[in-house]
């Protein structure tokens, strides 16, 4: 590493890529968290990024990318592995409310539509008096 490293430890690099994998911040304030510039937080986030998912598919933890590779994983048929993972919805279908038997931990968050705006209407056209 060079002289004045914003990220000189292999403890700090971890942190400061988890952390913008947890919150995805916008990159400038992800930046001033750590002490750099917008510039500097993507270079490190494009190094480290690779590095992460070099390191978690070395220990076999990298993501599960398909339903057969989950199922494997959890040493699970695939038919059990789907029911816990909860099915990405066409767009064009309307949205359902969420079941009251839905798993209690999903993989995938749930979230069901918003309700109607409670405030006020602004008009784009007023007319004049």
């Amino acid at each position: 590493m060079y002289k004045n490293c914003p990220l000189p430890t292999p403890e700090e690099r971890l942190f400061f890529i988890l952390t913008y994998l947890k919150t995805y911040a916008l990159q400038v304030v992800h930046g001033r968290l750590f002490g750099m510039g917008q510039s500097k937080a993507n270079q490190w986030i494009h190094v480290l990024l690779p590095v992460l998912l070099a390191a978690l598919r070395t220990l076999g933890d990298a993501p599960a990318r398909s339903l057969s590779a989950l199922a494997q994983r959890l040493g699970i048929s695939e038919a059990d592995a789907a029911t816990v993972v909860v099915p990405l919805e066409e767009e064009s279908t309307p949205v359902a409310p969420i079941p009251a038997a839905a798993p209690a931990s999903p993989l995938l968050p749930m979230t069901g539509p918003n309700g109607a705006s409670s405030a006020p209407r602004t008009l784009l056209n007023k007319p004049r008096l």
